[in-house]
């Protein structure tokens, strides 16, 4: 497996800019500040980890008008970290209810290998783009149909994979299984509204529910396609074999992070930052 991971998300200068203005103010020297950033993981992981920066980031409903989505993340995501560190226990829905599970170790060491936090940071910024495509597909000789795909769309993405080449399916693997984490992670309530009735917690009728999924199904799906893209040839030459494997082993840990900024940080604004209607 690949040791290095894919590559760390990319600040532009302006985000740089911003990062040295809120953690380090009046620093005389901010070109060091700013290479340092981009090339040194534990400083980077200190000024990204500021907690002046994440007010700032935090209490600012516009402030994507000025950061790249991959700044923005990883500042949500290390404070979450942090966050996660001090505490003993995560917190899971099981319906109407809220428990204590205490794993908070695992989650922590998970989070703490960087490929990680950078995959999960430049997952996030992804979901803020959603785009469809229109490709030909033929039925039979002679005879070819249009068929609309959403990459956010779980079902249209799989008809996609039928459709396309072995060397192609790497990235709808990938997606798919990335589509089933940002369920879980960031809109879990969906989920749970898919099997359950959102007040009483009690099962839906079998008939309501077709087509629909519910939180183990989209677990077992998002395993079953990391590991389909982990051992895809594509993912060594990518350099992504060590990370989607993680994520294959330790889905369930991976969502928390991703629950806490949901939770914690988004609110109600992120139907609007991942463009999902009400």
């Amino acid at each position: 497996m690949s040791q290095t991971g894919p590559a760390k998300p990319s600040l532009s200068d302006a985000d740089l800019d911003f990062v040295v203005d809120q953690a380090a103010p009046g620093a005389r020297d901010r070109t060091t500040l700013k290479r340092l950033i981009v090339e040194d993981e534990a400083f980077r992981k200190g000024m990204l980890g500021d907690e002046k920066l994440f007010s700032r980031v935090a209490h600012d409903d516009e402030i994507l008008l000025r950061l790249s989505p991959a700044l923005y993340f990883e500042i949500l995501l290390r404070n979450a970290l942090k966050e996660m560190e001090r505490s003993t226990y995560t917190v899971e829905r099981t319906g109407a209810q809220r428990i204590a599970v205490f794993d908070t170790g695992d989650v922590v060491q998970l989070m703490s290998r960087a490929p990680t936090l950078d995959y999960l940071v430049d997952m996030l910024g992804s979901f803020t783009r959603i785009r469809s495509y229109v490709i030909p597909v033929r039925i039979r000789k002679g005879v070819w149909r249009r068929i609309r795909f959403n990459d956010m769309d779980i079902d249209s993405l799989q008809r996609m994979c039928e459709t396309v080449d072995e060397e192609s399916r790497f990235a709808l693997y990938k997606r798919i299984a990335d589509v089933c984490l940002f369920i879980l992670g960031v809109f879990p309530e969906y989920a749970h509204f898919d099997y359950r009735y959102p007040y009483s917690g009690e099962q839906r009728p079998r008939a309501a529910l077709a087509g629909r999924r519910g939180m183990q199904e989209y677990e077992e799906e998002g395993r079953r396609f990391y590991r389909l893209a982990g051992e895809h040839p594509s993912a060594k030459e990518l350099e992504m074999s060590e990370v989607l494997w993680l994520l294959h082993d330790n889905f369930n840990a991976a969502k928390k992070p991703l629950n806490f900024v949901s939770e914690h940080y988004l609110h109600r604004g992120k139907r609007r930052l991942f463009g999902v209607e009400n």
